[in-house]
């Protein structure tokens, strides 16, 4: 069997499965593109998260992907204008909690954003400006504990407004929200 890889453009409100068995009606990835039997995301994006999504048939190529070597890159918009110092504790590595324990993140890149690409588009309406302002900051991990972003920032004082994924390795996005391109391979 050949096996197919896809990228995504995760929206917001969508969840990285195709099964969801709990009562409540939940948007499913199956609902964007018909993906062949067997396909699984690599790694997730909560419901509320959105951006680039990994997606493939080979079981082996998810394990490669989500290991520590391939570096993941986030743009999140922080509640207010994000600080040096901030950007220096995120970049260090900072404390967060994660299965009931305390951990201390891995140093990672960490650096303000200007300017944002055109495909991250408006996404969902956060707030107006008359609830303070609002700044992006970029940070680039090789790991990824569950909701570690939004941790991280919240934990140097800036919470997490809207969270994209905006590079797996060297997979960047590039696609409008809800659109899939298959790729021949991911490595």
């Amino acid at each position: 069997m050949e096996h197919r890889h896809f990228l995504l453009h995760k929206p917001h409100g969508y969840l990285s499965q195709f099964i969801y068995e709990k009562k409540r009606h939940k948007k499913l990835l199956g609902e964007l593109y018909a993906f062949p039997e067997g396909t699984m995301a690599i790694g997730r994006l909560d419901e509320d998260s959105e951006g680039l999504l990994l997606l493939t048939t080979d079981g082996m190529m998810s394990e490669l992907v989500r290991s520590k070597t391939i570096e993941k890159e986030y743009y999140a918009q922080v509640d207010g204008l994000i600080t040096d110092e901030a950007i220096a504790r995120l970049e260090a590595g900072v404390e967060i909690g994660f299965k009931g324990i305390r951990y201390t993140t891995k140093p990672c890149q960490a650096k303000k954003i200007v300017a944002l690409p055109e495909c991250i588009g408006d996404g969902r309406r956060i707030r107006d400006e008359r609830h303070g302002p609002t700044s992006w900051v970029s940070l680039t991990l090789t790991e990824g504990k569950f909701r570690q972003v939004r941790k991280m920032t919240a934990a140097v004082g800036f919470p997490t407004l809207r969270l994209v994924r905006v590079r797996v390795g060297e997979f960047t996005l590039g696609l409008p929200a809800g659109e899939v391109r298959e790729v021949s391979s991911f490595f």
